[in-house]
């Protein structure tokens, strides 16, 4: 299957009046082509420049970038000489809050890796060196660098909103700006991008190292469900959750499990029987929401 030209122009014509300025004029470019478009004065270049760039319309044909149609799009509502740097400013708060969110998923990874944690590990391949120092180490070396790519693009957010504040709505400050946070932005915005997929792709989870470090909680992260359960009961609600916090004060300095204590409470015994009680403390009923919420996600359209 032949690979989709970056820039393909077909059958373009334009006319004004009765003069045809451009009269079928075809061309392709492809990413990282230079193309040179060579002709006396007269012969249609500005035309065929303004065609492409959306000031005028073609009487005919079609302009394509990257498989879309270029034709039809809203002009500029408020263009001086410049198009106002809002626009601009916009996209690369859209790359920031792209990047940060890219973050916030490699810093937890990074936190589950934690030696203490130790439940979610990043893809580590054969050979691969933790630290040069400590060979014990396993490191998560592709979500830090998300990390820091993160931070980066993040740091071109400022200059583009000040690039909005132009002298009489002209001035060149905004362009030596764009030409270095433009190609710098997008490129690693991009690159995180792939890298991130990578790690989500190649993530190592350790099932049993998530339920023992639920365990040593002895029961204590079923304690809002507690709580809820014994406010739909009809319990008040701060009374409710001074019965649970006793029992949990109980289990966390060692007088058993959250689970015997709660049972042998005799508020708490009363408006939870045994099954109930069990049922709160059944991990599979804290999940249930989970497929629901990714097919919500995954399947968005």
């Amino acid at each position: 299957m032949k690979k989709m030209s970056l820039l393909k122009v077909d059958k373009l014509t334009v006319q004004f009046g009765g003069i045809k300025a451009l009269t079928a004029i075809d061309f392709e470019m492809e990413e990282k082509e230079i193309l040179a478009i060579i002709g006396p004065n007269g012969a249609g270049k500005t035309t065929l420049f303004n065609c492409v760039s959306g000031v005028y319309h073609p009487t005919s044909g079609e302009i394509l970038f990257d498989g879309e149609s270029l034709l039809g799009l809203s002009p500029e509502p408020v263009a001086t000489q410049v198009i106002p740097r809002d626009r601009h400013a916009e996209f690369f708060c859209s790359l920031g809050m792209i990047a940060g969110t890219a973050e916030r998923i490699a810093v937890n990874l990074r936190l589950f890796q934690r030696t203490e944690v130790s439940e979610l590990f990043e893809p580590f391949g054969k050979g691969q060196k933790g630290s040069s120092a400590m060979p014990h180490k396993r490191n998560p070396i592709l979500a830090e660098n998300i990390t820091g790519l993160a931070r980066t693009v993040r740091s071109y957010v400022s200059p583009a909103l000040e690039d909005m504040v132009l002298w009489h709505e002209r001035d060149i400050s905004h362009s030596s700006v764009e030409r270095m946070i433009a190609p710098d932005a997008t490129s690693l915005c991009e690159f995180l991008l792939y890298r991130l997929a990578k790690v989500i792709a190649g993530v190592e989870v350790d099932e049993a190292r998530i339920r023992a470090n639920m365990e040593i909680t002895q029961g204590l992260v079923f304690s809002e469900a507690v709580l809820l359960a014994l406010v739909r009961s009809g319990q008040p609600r701060q009374k409710a959750y001074e019965a649970v916090q006793r029992c949990a004060m109980a289990a966390r300095s060692g007088q058993g499990t959250f689970f015997d204590l709660l049972s042998r409470d005799p508020l708490i015994s009363e408006l939870l029987p045994p099954r109930e009680l069990d049922q709160l403390f059944d991990l599979n009923h804290h999940l249930r929401h989970v497929p629901t919420i990714l097919d919500r996600v995954l399947h968005k359209e």
